[in-house]
């Protein structure tokens, strides 16, 4: 599936769930409307009886009387529209409290035209109501069928890599991952509520007491405190497996090829602001996710998955075919170099079998003999010892023309990344004043994105939103527990609608 369609099946998508919700919140209203029509409908009787307590009134069943009186009034207010008949049954009512009966009788005399006029009102918001969810479940129902096909016609572009994939993927029961779902969701919007509670406690602009100042942040504390290990305990037993991650996307993905020992490093969690829950494999993943769904093979052995690459796992002592198939079928190959034999191969094939602009590696540093090894599966010298020579995780990052002549890009901090201008810098004095001054683009990851950006530039590879989308990555529990209050409101709101005539709310 291109860019462009894929962004068309997208937007249609969020049309087509924006419409629906409107069309069930109008067929809810609808239905409460016709509810409150037919509850009208015994106002004459109602009316009838009233008419004949006040004519009762002065006799001696006064207390009786008094009573109809009240009942009859307590079901105009509850079932009456504002207006019209109540107002009238209402000040008949205080009349006669007043022993003003007399007036009480003239103020009915019209009662009957009042409840005819509040039936003709209570027709009207029917037709209105019910046209309105027509008018909303017709575009919703007709949007369904492009949304499916797109749905179908996306999961069938990946549907060949993704057999590959799915004989490699270990089985897991059908409730594992929905399961740790729910508790992951539940977690976020705890992270997100803690976020916003603390930094609004800390902020000087809100001249709030200080003890609500404190029980705020004392609340905020809390929320982090229970969401951040849901979070850590949850996510990565609901992470996607590669098979799912492919079908989900649709398109060719990107093979995420390292030393299995490289793994810890890449799962630090940096600083963040306020708290980071996200590893560097995931932001790099995030990035390059700019192409396409990252895939990679997991440690054999390992007990869970590490978040950013979905995983899958081959075995140990025929992995060569399918990892060449893999290339094939991918159309982004990120190589990260090392000293095992296996990637040497890797690297030796991707070489022989694959357009050059396809790979990219991702050279470590620190780590003696890399590039003389490289030099050996190349046409041209890299140099890359003259920048590789410190970094924890990667220093450099190659990218290649058509000729296979490598062009390769130090990892380090922006140039000119503490003088930044327009907005951009104003975004991040807002974040600084916020107490977010960590939310800037000089962790590592973000540094190895920007280099991998600037490397497949160079070869003529565009992606202008990788930097973005690592950020984004950075920030995803934020966003999905503001995604998920926002949500959970909608649906209480509409579900507290359609509930409450019941009186089950």
């Amino acid at each position: 599936m291109s860019s462009g369609l894929r962004a068309l099946a997208r937007l249609i998508t969020a049309i087509t769930v924006v419409a629906t919700y409107i069309a069930l919140h109008m067929t809810v209203t609808a239905f409460l409307d016709l509810r409150a029509r037919d509850r009208f409908s015994d106002a004459p009787a109602r009316a009838a009886a009233f008419v004949a307590a006040l004519d009762h009134y002065d006799a001696d069943g006064a207390l009786s009387a008094r009573a109809h009186l009240l009942r009859s009034e307590a079901w105009f207010k509850q079932h009456a529209p504002s207006g019209g008949s109540r107002s009238t049954i209402s000040s008949a009512a205080g009349y006669a409290e007043e022993g003003r009966v007399s007036l009480a009788r003239e103020q009915v005399a019209g009662l009957a035209a009042e409840i005819e006029k509040d039936r003709t009102g209570l027709d009207r918001e029917v037709s209105s109501s019910t046209a309105a969810a027509l008018y909303w479940a017709v575009p919703a129902g007709v949007l369904l069928v492009p949304t499916l096909r797109l749905r179908q016609r996306r999961r069938s572009g990946a549907a060949e890599i993704a057999d590959v994939v799915s004989r490699f993927v270990p089985h897991q029961p059908w409730w594992r991952r929905p399961v740790f779902l729910v508790g992951s969701w539940a977690g976020y919007g705890l992270f997100a509520m803690g976020t916003f509670t603390v930094t609004m406690a800390q902020q000087r602009g809100y001249k709030l007491p200080l003890e609500a100042q404190v029980l705020l942040l004392l609340g905020g504390l809390a929320a982090l405190g229970a969401g951040v290990p849901i979070l850590r305990h949850c996510r990565p037993r609901s992470a996607r497996s590669a098979a799912q991650a492919l079908l989900a996307d649709g398109r060719q993905p990107v093979l995420y090829l390292r030393s299995f020992a490289d793994d810890d490093t890449a799962a630090r969690v940096d600083d963040g602001a306020p708290v980071n829950l996200h590893s560097r494999e995931e932001q790099l993943a995030g990035a390059l996710s700019a192409f396409g769904p990252v895939i990679a093979v997991g440690r054999p052995g390992e007990p869970l998955p590490h978040l950013g690459a979905a995983r899958f796992y081959l075995p140990q002592d025929d992995w060569q075919p399918v990892v060449l198939r893999l290339m094939e079928l991918s159309q982004l190959i990120v190589l990260g170099l090392g000293l095992g034999e296996g990637l040497w191969w890797e690297v030796g094939q991707a070489r022989a079998t694959q357009p050059a602009r396809k790979l990219v590696l991702l050279a470590p540093g620190g780590l003696p003999g890399v590039a003389e090894r490289l030099d050996q599966h190349l046409p041209t010298p890299s140099r890359l010892d003259e920048v590789t020579a410190g970094g924890s995780w990667i220093s450099a990052v190659i990218a290649f023309d058509p000729e296979w002549t490598p062009r390769v890009h130090p990892v380090g901090r922006v140039p000119g990344a503490t003088k930044r201008r327009g907005t951009l810098a104003r975004l991040a004095a807002r974040g600084k004043e916020a107490g977010l001054a960590s939310m800037t683009l000089s962790t590592p990851a973000h540094q190895v994105v920007r280099a991998v950006k600037a490397a497949l530039a160079s070869v003529g590879v565009h992606r202008r939103t990788m930097v973005l989308r690592a950020s984004f990555a950075m920030q995803t529990a934020l966003g999905k527990g503001a995604a998920l209050v926002v949500a959970v409101g909608l649906l209480w709101w509409l579900v507290f609608r359609a509930l409450q005539p019941f009186g089950l709310w």
